[in-house]
């Protein structure tokens, strides 16, 4: 593919530019879209470069767009094109730049991060937002999610109960003119009733019940969604509002910060930082049937089986066909390197055919170390990696918990390898110190 550019030195730089855009748009893009639309894409992506777009992350961040939010499910059409202009990368701090078109959570400082983009847009999509839609979101964070809303209704009120936070988004939210969406530094169990009552409300951070001032301000025919639960094992859930009353629809396991302030102070259940543990490590416990595990959350391409399970009657097999494509399942829990000096994994496994995926993608399972600020710790843990084809096994390994560590996060998966990787039993003891 070529490019006709005005200085002929670079000209060989910016066909090999092109011709990775084309690669890169075969891996992302579904195979139904014409090649004619391919190559559209491709030369005005070309041209940009021709006239060095102000934006230089734009291809990024449609590529994921298509790969992590198009091809995982999300259909909403202006929800979409919301993913697909918002700048992902005005949000997150200067360090994690070169990662803010991957689909993950990053810090943002505080011990808070920014959602996964896929996350961001199911909670869009979920709330069905309209034009004329008065929103409130509680849980400003670093802005992204209030940015993705403005675009798609009237106005969005936002409270974030760190100051400095809640400072910072706002400055960004007014430099991006994002003139519909206006901020407030407070304590969002509260609300905002001035403004209410409100067409839909968004919790972005986790409360162990939903708060009855935001109840009180939701609209009769609202929505409202929030991820409910324990401070690592939660569950998206829907409200509607309906004569008065909620009517509650149970939807994915999540992960969110804690909602904080007089939530948290009326928390019951917190985690013991001398006992971290594995729920739900045998995947006996269904999410009411959905083929969602109860403890694990951000399952993609993964299904529950049920016959021939080495222990009990389901396992969790992933299956990926597409290298680079998200494969895996996360368990999160208190990992503090002050109470615990060792723990011991052990799970059962097998596979069928697997191969790695780009770059360094392997099936593997690792453990992600975060600190007291919730900053990811380096170097990631790396369990077990898989290659090939065998048999059930049983793999067992003891590890040294850094002292630094406060968190961890366990990812099991193919993540972007492909073939079959089936998971049972996984099982976690520790040693105090």
């Amino acid at each position: 593919m070529r490019c006709r550019v005005v200085r002929p030195s670079i000209q060989l730089r910016r066909q090999s530019f092109a011709c990775r855009i084309g690669v890169a748009l075969r891996r992302a893009v579904p195979e139904s879209l014409s090649w004619f639309v391919l190559l559209a894409v491709a030369l005005g992506t070309c041209a940009l470069a021709e006239a060095q777009s102000r934006d230089k992350y734009e291809l990024a961040r449609y590529l994921m767009v298509e790969r992590e939010i198009v091809h995982e499910g999300i259909k909403n059409k202006a929800v979409i094109k919301s993913m697909r202009t918002v700048p992902r990368h005005e949000f997150v701090k200067s360090e994690y730049l070169n990662r803010a078109y991957f689909d993950e959570a990053l810090p943002i400082g505080n011990k808070q991060t920014i959602s996964p983009p896929f996350i961001v847009a199911y909670m869009t999509e979920t709330l069905d937002p309209q034009p004329n839609d008065k929103v409130l979101e509680i849980g400003t964070g670093s802005g992204y999610q209030a940015a993705v809303l403005s675009g798609l209704v009237k106005d969005v009120y936002t409270i974030e109960i760190v100051d400095q936070l809640g400072k910072n988004a706002a400055k960004v939210l007014k430099q991006l003119k994002y003139e519909n969406v206006h901020t407030r530094i407070g304590d969002g169990y509260k609300g905002w009733p001035e403004a209410a009552p409100f067409d839909k409300i968004i919790v972005t951070c986790s409360p162990e019940k939903v708060p009855q001032p935001l109840i009180d301000q939701l609209k009769d025919g609202g929505r409202m969604i929030v991820p409910l639960g324990e401070r690592y094992e939660q569950v998206f859930y829907l409200f509607e509002k309906q004569k008065g009353e909620l009517v509650k629809s149970r939807l994915l396991p999540a992960l969110f910060v804690p909602m904080t302030g007089v939530a948290e102070d009326n928390r019951q259940v917190k985690p013991d930082p001398k006992h971290p543990e594995i729920h739900n490590g045998s995947f006996e416990i269904d999410n009411e049937g959905d083929g969602h595990p109860v403890g694990w959350h951000y399952q993609r391409q993964m299904v529950l089986e049920t016959g021939n399970a080495p222990h009990g009657k389901q396992f969790a097999t992933f299956e990926n066909h597409d290298a680079g494509r998200s494969s895996q399942m996360l368990q999160a829990m208190v990992m503090d390197g002050r109470a615990v000096s060792t723990i011991t994994l052990s799970l059962q496994v097998s596979a069928r055919n697997i191969r790695n995926g780009e770059g360094n993608q392997v099936a593997a399972a690792m453990l992600h170390y975060f600190d007291a600020d919730r900053r990811p710790m380096e170097p990631v843990e790396v369990l077990w990696t898989w290659e090939g084809s065998f048999d059930w096994k049983t793999v067992t390994k003891t590890i040294v918990v850094p002292a630094k560590s406060r968190e961890a996060i366990l990812r099991i998966g193919l993540n972007g390898a492909v073939g079959t990787l089936s998971v049972d039993e996984l099982r976690l003891s520790s040693q105090a110190k």
